[in-house]
């Protein structure tokens, strides 16, 4: 065995968001410092993935809500849009490049969750190739550089998860959410339209396509507050609302279950909610992002 250190390159840097450390760092502090602290410290967030022009300012809204203080693991949940996949899956790398420092995989947890036999490897390709984590590295590099040395991250690419496999994946993370000085990051985002996306659903009454887009939309956001995975299945499976995340959230949300069977007292707020444009006319399209933050009480 060598002792080389394997990296993922920032893949996504020069197009999804900026290769340049300075340029990136000014970009997310502007985004951070227009948003309150109303959820800190939060326990679990739920944020975008989308390219930061796009959604960086959404996503600041749940990045606000992170305490560097206490936070010492962060679990970034991310979804597979490039490999079927029907478990969970683990980086085969060490470090995750950005662009303003490297962040370290928790070692000793990923050797935990290997143990239990319900995950698989992702190659080095598939890692490179998906951007459903790899958006959340440089804003989680930014909430946590006053403590830059002093935590690991727990990148997670789930896959296309039946119900009762979010209920088992969402046990076993339960204990780690339990845990105060544990993060977890959900990575999604809300509805794609048009017809790019092969979805269309339109409710005339909301008035304009994108307002039936917003209240499809924050239906779902308003299911997931009361932290009720069976509400959330069924609601997507009457709307087929296309968030991509919604495995993701589905495990965080059968985690949360798990943990007010046991007389945790938890609550999830949405904070922010954006559309990449506002769609009018059947030929457009867009993508829609929330973010939102969960406190134990």
């Amino acid at each position: 065995m060598s002792n080389r250190v394997l990296c993922r390159e920032a893949s996504h840097a020069g197009s999804w968001y900026t290769a340049s450390g300075p340029q990136l760092n000014a970009q997310l502090e502007g985004w951070l410092s227009q948003v309150q602290s109303t959820k800190r410290p939060a326990r679990a967030i739920i944020a975008p993935h989308a390219g930061y022009t796009y959604c960086g300012s959404c996503a600041a809204h749940a990045y606000k809500q992170v305490d560097p203080n206490i936070t010492r693991k962060i679990f970034i949940l991310g979804p597979s849009h490039h490999v079927p996949l029907s478990r969970c899956a683990l980086s085969s790398v060490d470090i995750y490049r950005t662009p303003l420092y490297d962040l370290r995989i928790d070692q000793k947890i990923y050797g935990e969750l290997w143990k239990t036999g319900m995950f698989e490897r992702m190659s080095l390709q598939t890692d490179e190739d998906e951007h459903s984590i790899e958006m959340h590295l440089p804003y989680t590099a930014k909430a946590m550089e006053s403590h830059k040395d002093e935590f690991t991250i727990v990148p997670v690419l789930v896959g296309a998860l039946s119900e009762s496999k979010e209920q088992e994946f969402g046990k076993l993370f339960s204990k780690y959410l339990a845990d105060p000085s544990n993060l977890f990051v959900v990575s999604s985002d809300f509805c794609h339209w048009g017809q790019r996306f092969r979805y269309s659903y339109y409710d005339e009454s909301q008035g304009e396509i994108y307002r039936s887009i917003e209240h499809l939309d924050k239906m779902g956001m308003s299911i997931i507050e009361q932290l009720d995975p069976v509400s959330f299945s069924n609601y997507l499976k009457k709307y087929h609302n296309t968030i991509c995340g919604r495995h993701p959230i589905g495990v965080l949300l059968n985690a949360i279950n798990e943990l007010q069977k046991n007389g945790m007292n938890m609550s999830f707020s949405f904070l922010n909610y954006a559309q990449s444009s506002q769609c009018r006319n059947w030929q457009d399209s867009s993508v829609s992002y929330a973010a939102g933050a969960l406190m134990v009480h």
